[in-house]
């Protein structure tokens, strides 16, 4: 009889794909209106993987079952400023018709792990479980602080998650300096020889807005010129097809350098078309980066197909580059014109930060130890991040969740679209990359 071998560690890799699957299962789908499940189930489910490496997790609940999880992991190095990692647990509904796999299976199906959050983001929740439990069965303690926070409400703008805890409970993030979190570490193959990965520096201010027309109310069968949905709709026509022009922020101008000596030519941000092509599924998320937007989302009127309503509304989202906040606002009253009542339903700032120091270039050095070819750039999300709530505690935020994608992946069409899904192979590389960067940061 053979002796009996000792039970193998379990490490971080070998949990994040079992974590990312668990966190998709729990459906915690944000309507922005408190009609959905809510995200206590998914912070009792973090604050238990949590508990078990010996940390003391906090549950705070901001309105019944909106529900977010922090805690503090000690540094080697107390008197340093701690870094705060955090992401949210919330994901934007999904029709299960559309979808290959069910939305909330978790199923892993052609190496992927398919499911509604799994790049948005629960993947990088689960990275970061799996990372912190690993260090933490193993007595690695982190060079400094860790402050870990798995939000609530982010896809609504963070009433009830970020913002919150930011108003409400700051002693929080005591000492904190820096951050990061979703939307930014993602591979751009270029060719054999290089891999950009893209570090979120920057991100757009938003206006979500409500249109409103005030009318005359009326028969339908009458002529009628003060028609409301007349009025709106031509105004909601106009914004709609409205080209912004191109405006080059630090961050654009950056990205512009560094992806023209990648390609070797150099890049007018005045003729972007045939840059765009050639760079594949990221291409709408820098072709947004070049201008302010503002796209209709919704309309509302009437009650009857005989009665011409007194009142027409629409629903915009607005997203501003920074540094152009009040030239947005002032083209958009041009462009509905006089008639058209605008009033902010969500309103918050750009956010923009430089590409240097001590967390760049541990974020460079982990990518390029686990992908030689691998060049961390800088660029602007089009969309905003919790990062916006927590600049106002003066901590300095990025987007680095690193994935390394194959390069046929529409990485940017998983976020909000249908079949979203992260390889495996991406999962256990962020794993690698992550706690590599904990050690150097």
């Amino acid at each position: 009889m053979s002796e009996s071998q000792p039970a193998r560690t379990v490490t971080g890799e070998d949990e994040v794909v079992d974590l990312c699957r668990d966190l998709i299962r729990i459906d915690t789908s944000n309507y922005g209106d408190h009609s959905g499940p809510g995200e206590r189930a998914a912070a009792e489910y973090v604050a238990e993987k949590l508990a078990e490496v010996g940390l003391e997790p906090k549950i705070f609940e901001s309105h019944k079952g909106r529900a977010s999880t922090v805690a503090r992991i000690e540094g080697e190095d107390r008197s340093r400023p701690a870094l705060l990692i955090h992401g949210h647990t919330d994901v934007v509904p999904a029709n299960a018709d559309d979808w290959t796999h069910h939305p909330f299976s978790g199923e892993i199906a052609d190496g992927c792990v398919w499911g509604r959050g799994a790049v948005d983001m629960k993947d990088m929740d689960a990275m970061t479980l799996a990372v912190v439990r690993d260090r933490l069965r193993t007595g690695r303690k982190p060079p400094r602080d860790i402050v870990l926070a798995f939000l609530a409400d982010e896809e609504a703008g963070g009433t009830y998650g970020a913002r919150y805890l930011v108003d409400n409970h700051p002693e929080l993030f005591e000492g904190v300096t820096e951050a990061i979190s979703e939307v930014g570490g993602f591979s751009f193959t270029v060719n054999e020889q290089l891999r950009l990965y893209l570090i979120e520096t920057a991100q757009k201010g938003m206006h979500w807005m409500k249109l409103t027309v005030d009318g005359s109310a009326g028969h339908g069968s009458m002529i009628h010129r003060d028609n409301a949905i007349t009025e709106l709709s031509a105004a909601v026509a106009r914004l709609g097809r409205h080209e912004f022009p191109v405006r080059v922020t630090k961050t654009l101008r950056v990205f512009l350098d560094e992806l023209g000596d990648a390609l070797g030519t150099e890049l007018d941000p005045e003729n972007m078309d045939d840059t765009l092509a050639k760079l594949g599924g990221i291409a709408k998320l820098i072709g947004a980066s070049l201008k302010n937007t503002a796209n209709p989302t919704q309309l509302g009127a009437g009650y009857k197909v005989n009665v011409i309503p007194g009142q027409a509304t629409a629903h915009v989202d607005g997203r501003f580059l920074p540094g152009y906040e009040e030239e947005f606002l002032a083209d958009l009253d041009r462009i509905l014109g006089p008639r058209v009542k605008r009033e902010d339903v969500h309103a918050d700032k750009a956010l923009e930060t430089t590409f240097d120091g001590a967390l760049v270039e541990a974020m460079q050095s982990a990518l390029q130890a686990e992908d030689p070819i691998a060049r961390a750039v800088p660029y602007m999300l089009s969309a905003g991040t919790d990062a916006k709530s927590f600049d106002d505690l003066g901590i300095r935020g990025f987007g680095f969740a690193p994935l390394k994608l194959p390069p046929e992946l529409d990485f940017a069409g998983m976020f909000h679209g249908v079949d979203e899904r992260v390889p495996v192979d991406g999962l256990k590389f962020g794993v690698r990359v992550l706690d590599r960067f904990i050690e150097q940061s």
